[in-house]
């Protein structure tokens, strides 16, 4: 399990980052012993910074999405008008977990082509169970006196939803799109067999070429991102939870 990092070590842990995707050569020395035959030390078919820039936004898309479709989902089966479609939308967002995203992108290359477009499907439909699941548990373990006063100060059922429901469920929504994005960050790599620009394109060259430290750079690379951004929402998680009160239960 990923720990929550002490800041100084979040720092370093960023300040190396950046100067890896920025300045990799520096880090030459590093990985020449894990190099046979005079290969190149350093990934070289691509700037690695151009390539983990488009891996987030490729995740950040996907992430959205399913944030979107997922929070709307819980709040849809958590109203009276549609509870009813609780079990299909359970099902619905199960899809991405019942298939594994390799026959995901299989199945949507036909459809959208090569690139980026099957690779934000796959991932699209893997985040949204995480995020649909916390987003409903949030929303039916609201304190009930909290929601007894909203209705007892006049507001209708969509100002308790904007205005107390949503905003006290957001620490628990926050832990789900931390699973997310997590799963998505490793996920995404695989797009790249489908033509997707990501971090995937040096772990597979690296394969391709025997080079094991191509794919030790793109394994670092994305390990790092993804201890970085699962700290940085742990830590907005926390503030949330001590602006409602509300602890998560998945933090």
């Amino acid at each position: 399990m990923i720990r929550f990092l002490p800041i100084g070590l979040r720092l370093v842990a960023f300040a190396l980052l950046v100067a890896f995707v920025t300045n990799p050569d520096w880090f030459a020395p590093l990985f020449r012993p894990l190099t046979q035959n005079n290969a190149p030390a350093i990934y070289n078919q691509g700037s690695l910074l151009g390539l983990t820039l488009q891996h987030l936004r490729t995740v950040a898309i996907a992430t959205v999405a399913a944030t979107a479709v997922a929070v709307a989902l819980a709040v849809l089966v958590t109203r009276p008008i549609g509870a009813e479609f609780l079990p299909l939308s359970r099902s619905l967002v199960n899809i991405g977990q019942t298939f594994p995203p390799v026959a995901v992108l299989a199945l949507a290359v036909p459809a959208v082509g090569f690139g980026e477009k099957p690779t934000l499907i796959a991932l699209f439909l893997y985040g949204l169970l995480p995020i649909f699941e916390n987003a409903l548990t949030g929303l039916t373990t609201l304190p009930p006196s909290v929601l007894e006063a909203a209705r007892g100060v006049g507001m209708t059922g969509w100002q308790r939803l904007a205005r107390v429901e949503l905003p006290l469920a957001v620490p628990v929504i926050l832990a789900g799109i931390r699973l997310s994005v997590v799963i998505s960050l490793a996920t995404a790599t695989i797009g790249s067999t489908v033509a997707a620009k990501t971090l995937g394109e040096v772990i597979i060259a690296g394969l391709q070429s025997n080079n094991l430290a191509f794919v030790l750079q793109g394994g670092l690379i994305v390990a790092a991102l993804a201890v970085l951004i699962y700290d940085a929402l742990t830590a907005l998680e926390r503030i949330a939870a001590r602006r409602t009160g509300r602890l998560s239960p998945a933090g």
